[in-house]
């Protein structure tokens, strides 16, 4: 359906897109979530649930593990999802381990009155990433995405200067259309793998000059896989024998858990710079651009928070919710009088920013990544 712009027509929301178009001239910090995947062609989370639950990947004690607890996040508001079950595994994985480790006689752990080992929550963890895998592993049109860069990386307004510089990119998903879309765009990223087709971890690459983005890929990526004895990313061409194995290792891992913080690298370093692009530094403006994002991830959230009270005013957050209104942290930020004033909410029927409120009768749906990627190319 074709971006209805005639709400604009009301001058407090025009004035709002306007504040938007000056606010991004500033450095700045893009963060997307599955909600900016959707357009072209990968499921929401909700969708990469159901049919990860419905994969011919799992093993009987695979799904049985997943109906467990699945059983146990009942009444979850919002609603659980595949990660948060990838989490509660993990979990319980990092408790075996440790016994194991210990040489502890008990060291299974009990999930809805049945015992499972070590071994069998490595192997239920692996199927749920080749479930994952295979459905997003998909064709995809990147036509979106590549506008999207594309407006970001040159003036909103032609006639308009603005210097983007290097824009960090925090991403949530698992696929790769912003790095594609980069690559396609012919705008010069690092992802921290160096090499091409196949490449090999190395966050050094992240300091590279001139380049126009850094992309944190916070919960792994579909083409990066683990080959012991190294415990850092690799990606490997789909070509090469050594692929076949890829999928069996693919580095992923959910929102929600301790396990992977334990890891010095890749998730500590990727956490580390994306802590460090939220807290700008020296006195710099910077902007935070939050795109199909459920704030669903607590990690992040905290982060969010933690440069806003740090930055001295010097991070600015503009959110995009499809919420009618700011509800959960964004609620929360909205009425918090320390920080509101930093955070800038497009719901889908009004703005709010501090003290002002603009409300519309009509959904706006400027949060959906098509219409947002049109408005940053001023097609509003």
């Amino acid at each position: 359906m074709a971006f209805d712009t005639s709400v604009f027509s009301q001058k407090e929301l025009k004035e709002a897109v306007n504040k938007l178009e000056e606010l991004l001239s500033h450095s700045k910090v893009v963060l997307l979530g599955a909600g900016a995947s959707f357009c072209a062609g990968l499921p929401l989370t909700n969708q990469l649930t159901d049919s990860a639950l419905r994969s011919d990947k799992l093993s009987n004690d695979s799904k049985e593990i997943l109906n467990a607890i699945q059983n146990s996040f009942v009444g979850a508001s919002p609603a659980s999802h595949i990660e948060d079950y990838l989490s509660e595994l993990v979990d319980w994985l990092a408790i075996t381990t440790r016994r194991s480790n210990r040489n502890v006689d008990g060291s299974k752990v009990t999930i809805s009155g049945i015992e499972y080992s070590n071994e069998q929550l490595l192997k239920a963890i692996d199927e749920i990433k080749l479930a994952i895998f295979d459905v997003i592993n998909i064709s995809v049109d990147s036509e979106i995405h590549e506008r999207f860069v594309q407006a970001l990386h040159r003036p909103i307004r032609p006639g308009k200067d603005s210097h983007s510089g290097t824009i960090d990119y925090l991403v949530m998903n698992y696929d790769t259309l912003i790095e594609d879309s980069l690559a396609l765009s012919k705008l010069r990223y690092s992802d921290g793998l160096e090499g091409g087709v196949s490449g090999w971890w190395n966050p050094s690459a992240f300091e590279q000059n001139n380049l126009d983005a850094r992309v944190f890929k916070l919960h792994g990526s579909i083409n990066w896989a683990e080959h012991p004895p190294s415990t850092t990313p690799l990606r490997i061409a789909t070509y090469l024998k050594r692929s076949q194995q890829q999928a069996s290792k693919i580095m992923i891992w959910p929102a929600s858990t301790k396990y992977r913080e334990t890891q010095l690298d890749p998730y500590a370093n990727l956490l580390h710079r994306a802590r460090c692009a939220l807290n700008p530094q020296g006195g710099s403006q910077r902007v935070l651009l939050i795109a199909g994002y459920s704030f669903g991830d607590a990690h992040i959230n905290l982060e969010i928070e933690r440069g806003l009270r740090s930055s001295n005013g010097n991070l600015t957050v503009i959110a995009f919710t499809s919420d009618s209104k700011p509800t959960g942290i964004l609620e929360s930020w909205y009425n918090n009088s320390a920080i509101n004033e930093q955070v800038l909410i497009f719901a889908n029927n009004g703005f709010f920013h501090a003290e002002n409120e603009i409300i519309s009768e009509k959904n706006i749906e400027w949060w959906k990544f098509e219409n947002l990627t049109q408005i940053l190319e001023g097609g509003v």
